[in-house]
């Protein structure tokens, strides 16, 4: 299937490689089927394109690009819209792909929202925005940017 795009153009997308956000995203409820992709001039960064909403893309990273040591939490609520037994705990890399939504402003350093991640299910295609129980990270943790350097 292909669809066009604000950012990224026509994109031709396997509906194996769509995700279902079963409630939407905060303030964005009506778009619950996305698509992740990456684009190789932008290794790293995962743009998550709404195939409702054309305008709609969020630019994001995997929540341990932003910190290594990040520990996933996940209330039961959103244990159970993904997919998994409401006593179950995913576990980052072998059960989910957890991402950090950014925020990018001119003249500013990026930040993270690693306080309420884009957690999938890879195996089920199923996401949440997860809202963490505990305020252990923040809504705009800095994102550390190497510069590049030329030869």
């Amino acid at each position: 299937m292909t669809y066009q795009t604000a950012h990224l153009g026509p994109i031709t997308v396997d509906e194996s490689s769509t995700i279902e956000f079963p409630e939407g995203l905060p303030g964005f409820e009506e778009c619950r089927r996305f698509v992740p992709l990456q684009h190789p001039e932008y290794a790293g960064l995962v743009f998550l394109q709404s195939l409702e909403r054309a305008e709609l893309c969020f630019l994001a990273l995997p929540v341990r690009a932003v910190r290594a040591d990040y520990s996933l939490a996940l209330s039961a609520d959103d244990t159970v819209l993904l997919g998994f037994p409401e006593d179950y705990r995913p576990a980052l890399g072998s059960d989910v792909l957890a991402l950090a939504i950014l925020s990018l402003e001119e003249g500013r350093m990026p930040t993270a929202n690693l306080l309420a991640p884009v957690v999938i299910h890879c195996l089920a295609r199923r996401a949440v925005q997860a809202i963490r129980p505990d305020r252990r990270y923040g809504c705009r943790e800095r994102v550390e940017v190497q510069e590049a350097v030329c030869s």
